[in-house]
């Protein structure tokens, strides 16, 4: 058998699962090479550095993440269907993309600056986007929750934890699981079923 030719994207690939096993700190460029079945001298045609592997990892899944939020709430003004959308569109990411949301989720803070702080005002932004949504819902009646803040923050981290369970052989699959979750958020800002 030949082996797959190698490329920066092979590279990734290899980082991003290694990565989301075992965390940024706990894999080693070796190992990387190793999944590829390559030296670790090879791997440098196609990275500068870990790190680097890393921050196009991470940025590659933050500017994702807001570019679907921005594409399901455009056009859109009733926060009750923004917010559906917006939900939906988050939850189906970390059912599909779940090496992805681990490694943003676990080793963003491990970037140096100022990637680090790059990347986290992209997560601020889409949390703010979302927590706009919430404040623009309350103030027009349409939703009764007390703090945007807090009920954004729970939206967001109940997507996320999907990342850590979902399987695809599993009983459900990422549609149903994001219709479900989109439920759960209306629920969260005082909204029946819809």
């Amino acid at each position: 058998m030949t082996r797959a030719p190698l490329t920066g994207e092979s590279v990734l690939d290899a980082a991003l699962t290694l990565f989301a096993e075992r965390g940024y700190h706990g894999t080693a460029l070796s190992e990387i090479a190793g999944a590829l079945d390559v030296r670790t001298p090879s791997l440098y045609n196609h990275m500068r550095s870990k790190h680097d592997l890393l921050r196009t990892l991470v940025e590659r899944t933050v500017t994702g993440v807001l570019a679907d939020f921005r594409t399901a709430v455009d056009g859109r003004t009733d926060p009750i269907d923004r917010l559906h959308h917006a939900t939906l569109v988050y939850a189906r990411r970390h059912a599909t993309h779940r090496r992805e949301a681990i490694v943003v989720n676990r080793d963003t803070g491990s970037l140096d600056e100022p990637h680090r702080s790059a990347m986290q005002d992209l997560r601020r932004a889409h949390e703010h986007g979302l927590r706009e949504i919430i404040t623009d819902g309350v103030r027009t009646g349409r939703f009764a929750v007390d703090s945007p803040a807090l009920a954004s923050f729970a939206i967001r981290e109940m997507c996320v934890s999907i990342a850590r369970w979902f399987r695809d052989d599993g009983p459900v699959g990422p549609d149903q699981v994001a219709r479900e979750y989109t439920e759960f958020a209306l629920t969260i800002v005082g909204v029946g079923r819809v």
